[in-house]
């Protein structure tokens, strides 16, 4: 079956993304314990990654839990999206744009409420490809089976016919179970020459 589609990730692929350590720096400021901000917000993170929470509450949650004022919670929320967002990985940004109109190009992200409207602004997602899908606006997350299946409906493409790029391995394994074919992206040359290759051999 020929190849219809390439779905891309966000982080660590379309964009280029420093480890999130940001909490190690606000632990030391805060003089809280190892691993006790992340584990005081667990299951705000969580609700954020499904859209179970608003950014306003995202806010509140950390003014209340970490005992932070206003200005402070905002500067660690700053700290939060600059390290979610990374730089653009422009390189396979541009190899992402030759692929339309002869392709339909998808994005799957295991995001957070606010990411869309970030990226837009930082990158033009939106623009780049057909589809966004964004964990955060559906309810769901990889490697959800359903995610997987809700791209391929709003691409109107067969699994089999869809290249699905990721640098998380469950994520890969995920797609691969859905019927996609995956390439694991450790580099842009890599996954690039992976996509010619597959594209070519049609």
């Amino acid at each position: 079956m020929a190849f219809r589609a390439v779905i891309f990730d966000i982080g660590g692929v379309l964009e280029v993304t420093e480890p999130m350590d940001f909490d190690i720096h606000w632990e030391c400021r805060l003089g809280l314990e190892r691993g006790q901000l992340i584990g005081r917000l667990a299951d705000v993170w969580l609700a954020g990654s499904i859209g179970a929470i608003t950014e306003s509450a995202f806010r509140a949650a950390i003014i209340d839990r970490l005992a932070l004022l206003p200005d402070s919670a905002d500067e660690l929320i700053a700290d939060i999206w600059r390290q979610y967002l990374g730089v653009a990985n422009k390189e396979l940004i541009a190899y992402a744009k030759t692929l339309r109109p002869q392709y339909r190009t998808g994005i799957i992200s295991n995001s957070f409420v606010g990411a869309r409207e970030r990226e837009q602004h930082a990158y033009g997602f939106e623009d780049l490809v057909d589809d966004i899908i964004y964990s955060h606006e559906v309810g769901i997350t990889k490697p959800d089976p359903e995610i997987y299946a809700m791209a391929c409906a709003r691409l109107d493409v067969d699994p089999h016919q869809v290249i699905f790029v990721d640098d998380a391995q469950s994520a890969l394994e995920g797609a691969a179970a859905a019927g996609m074919t995956t390439i694991h992206h450790t580099g842009n040359a890599t996954t690039i020459g992976t996509l010619n290759t597959l594209l070519r051999n049609i």
